[in-house]
C-alpha cells in the first residue's frame, strides 16, 4: 500500500465530509454515509486505514456531541473492525454497486447486532429481549440507508479514491460534480 500527500488528504476530506453530514440536524436516522464511504476507503487504503476511519468516525462525532461514555469505546471498536472487515471483503473483489450492496448489509448487520445488543444489556440493565425488539426497526432504517447509499455514493467515491493521484483536482471534481447532480434537485 503506497500512501502519498494526496491519497492523504483524500482520506482527511472524505472524513471530514461524513463527519459534517452526520451533523446535520433534522436528516432520517441511520442515513449517514459512514459505511458508504468506508467501504471503498477500506479497498483503497487497507485495513489499518479502515479500521482508523471508522473508530475516529464515531469516537470523534461522540466527542462533539454527547460526550465519550462506555458506548463510545464498544462502538467506535465494532466499527472499526466493520472497517477491517470491508478491507478483507473487498480485497479479492470488485468494487461494483452489487458488491457494495452486499457489504453494506453484513456490515450493518453485525454492527448493529454486536452493538445494539450489548450496550443496553451490558451498561443499562436492559433485558436483552426488551433490546431486541426496539433493534429491529432500527436495524431495518440502518440497512435502507446504507443499502441506497452504496448503490447511489459509493461507486462514485470508489471513481474518486481510485483514480490517479496525479490527475490532481479532476479527481476531486469527478466526484464532487456526481454526488452535487444528486443531492440538488
Amino acid at each position: 500500500m503506497r500512501y502519498s500527500f494526496r491519497g492523504s488528504m483524500k482520506f482527511l476530506l472524505g472524513w471530514s465530509i461524513v463527519f459534517a453530514v452526520r451533523l446535520l440536524p433534522f436528516r432520517a436516522p441511520n442515513v449517514e454515509p459512514l459505511l458508504a464511504t468506508l467501504m471503498p476507503f477500506a479497498k483503497r487504503y487497507g485495513a489499518g486505514g479502515a479500521f482508523a476511519f471508522g473508530f475516529l468516525s464515531i469516537l470523534c462525532f461522540d466527542l462533539v456531541t454527547s460526550g465519550i461514555g462506555s458506548w463510545t469505546w464498544i462502538t467506535a471498536s465494532a466499527y472499526g473492525f466493520v472497517g477491517a472487515g470491508a478491507y478483507f471483503f473487498f480485497r479479492n473483489r470488485a468494487a461494483s454497486s452489487g458488491n457494495f450492496l452486499l457489504y453494506s448489509v453484513l456490515g450493518t448487520i453485525a454492527y448493529d447486532a454486536l452493538t445494539g445488543l450489548t450496550i443496553g444489556p451490558l451498561f443499562f440493565g436492559q433485558p436483552f429481549a426488551a433490546a431486541l425488539i426496539g433493534q429491529v426497526p432500527f436495524t431495518i432504517l440502518h440497512l435502507m440507508g446504507n443499502m441506497a447509499l452504496a448503490i447511489a455514493v459509493s461507486p462514485a467515491i470508489w471513481m474518486w479514491v481510485a483514480a490517479s493521484e496525479r490527475a490532481g483536482a479532476r479527481n476531486a471534481q469527478a466526484f464532487i460534480v456526481p454526488v452535487r447532480e444528486a443531492l440538488v434537485p
